[in-house]
């Protein structure tokens, strides 16, 4: 079921009036829809149902407590790739052998943090790194759990900005230089060898980049044990896009069928670290038109949300669909949506066909809950907006707007300017 829906020409997230929360929260706001987010979450643990796992959900696509607590109520875990996010996953009540560790660039203090809360394992990028663990992890007299991130050189087909798995890219260790490594983890005194991880790029839409890279995850599996090393994790990351236009993405239940079959004879406990295909169509961005103007060459609607609240579209040139909350049955134009900020990027969509707009009417950008709220900022000044979350007939405002207060907050003046 789809839960950002139409009644009479009004749109419902679940069974609350969109419009209604807008003239109690103001705009913009980004607002999620709790079934969608419960039925996302179990139709992609539920499509490795019978086989050993844990869904980590990959908290950098929406890092709000709420989503978290929800989803470590149905039982899944966390992939972190900051102390902060560590510190968020720990408040919202994720269990920490739930966690895994993933990034390029941990630094000390957060590799100090994860060693004491006892998360499950580290995903490593680089020799380096795994040397720095294993000190740290000596000087607190802890075991630190590691897999180790290899490269497969797989090409995933998606946005370059969002591959990850070619050889190209900053991630991970190549596959060949894998197994070296391995045998230089497993001889480290603080060092538990506990997996292999992969993750190859986001929003894909076929599952034969995972079948290719599985395949040769296997092959390094197989080695690494014949060199008495096993693991008992396999990390396949995340990825599994959405739609967001006319994407046609595999049902996690194919992506599903794909891997069991491929890893079923083994006794690995499969990881994943899913995030747009659980949390991206689950939730909206509500903003509201403040001017139409139009120039002989284009037609513009300005609106009250901004490239510091959505990204995505000034940064990939991402496709967001973006529907009117009140249908009015106007004539259709071609425009340009635009935030208010000091930026030719600042859009939401361009030349997009929508129906004619006058101010103080509301548009819902359409497939903002993944890489929204969570990459948003306060360029210009502009406070970040609120987030609510609807569960059947109530709405409830899980994270407040920002204030101008909350601009300024932890600047001070130097002594300098205030006695000069």
């Amino acid at each position: 079921m789809h839960h950002f829906h139409y009644k009479d020409g009004e749109m419902y997230c679940e069974d609350v009036p969109v419009r209604t929360i807008a003239e109690a929260v103001g705009t913009p706001f980004y607002l999620y829809a709790h079934a969608t987010l419960v039925q996302h979450f179990n139709a992609f643990d539920g499509a490795f149902e019978g086989t050993r796992h844990l869904t980590c959900f990959s908290m950098k696509s929406n890092s709000n407590l709420s989503v978290l607590k929800l989803f470590a109520g149905l039982g899944g875990g966390v992939d972190i790739v900051s102390g902060g996010e560590l510190f968020r996953a720990l408040r919202a009540g994720v269990e920490p052998k739930k966690i895994v560790y993933s990034g390029v660039g941990k630094r000390d203090e957060d590799l100090r943090f994860a060693l004491a809360s006892d998360i499950l394992m580290f995903n490593v990028e680089s020799s380096q790194e795994l040397m720095r663990i294993n000190d740290i992890a000596g000087s607190m007299n802890r075991m630190a759990g590691i897999a180790i991130r290899v490269n497969p050189d797989v090409d995933p087909k998606t946005h370059p900005y969002i591959s990850t798995g070619l050889r190209e890219n900053k991630f991970g260790i190549d596959i060949r230089e894998a197994p070296e490594q391995y045998a230089v983890a497993a001889g480290l005194k603080n060092i538990e060898v506990l997996g292999v991880s992969c993750h190859i790029g986001s929003q894909l839409t076929e599952v034969g980049p995972f079948v290719d890279a599985v395949a040769k995850l296997m092959e390094l599996v197989e080695e690494l044990a014949g060199a008495g090393i096993p693991v008992k994790f396999l990390d396949l990351g995340g990825g599994l896009g959405i739609t967001y236009d006319r994407e046609e993405p595999p049902h996690p239940r194919e992506y599903g069928g794909a891997i069991k079959e491929m890893v079923s004879p083994s006794n690995l406990t499969l990881v994943f670290e899913p995030g747009r295909v659980i949390v991206g169509n689950a939730g909206i961005l509500v903003t509201e038109v403040l001017y139409t103007k139009s120039t002989p060459e284009k037609n513009f609607v300005v609106v009250d949300a901004a490239m510091n609240d959505l990204i995505r579209p000034s940064l990939y040139n991402s496709f967001h669909a973006i529907q009117p909350v009140r249908k009015t049955g106007r004539e259709k134009l071609e425009a340009d949506i635009v935030g208010p900020i000091c930026e030719s990027g600042d859009f939401l969509a361009k030349d997009r066909e929508i129906d004619a707009l006058e101010p103080g009417e509301l548009l819902a950008v359409m497939s903002a809950g993944a890489y929204g709220f969570s990459m948003s900022s306060t360029y210009n000044s502009r406070p970040r907006a609120a987030e609510v979350m609807v569960r059947g007939d109530r709405f409830h405002v899980i994270r407040k707007r920002e204030t101008f207060e909350d601009l300024v907050r932890g600047e001070e003046f130097p002594d300098f300017l205030l006695n000069g």
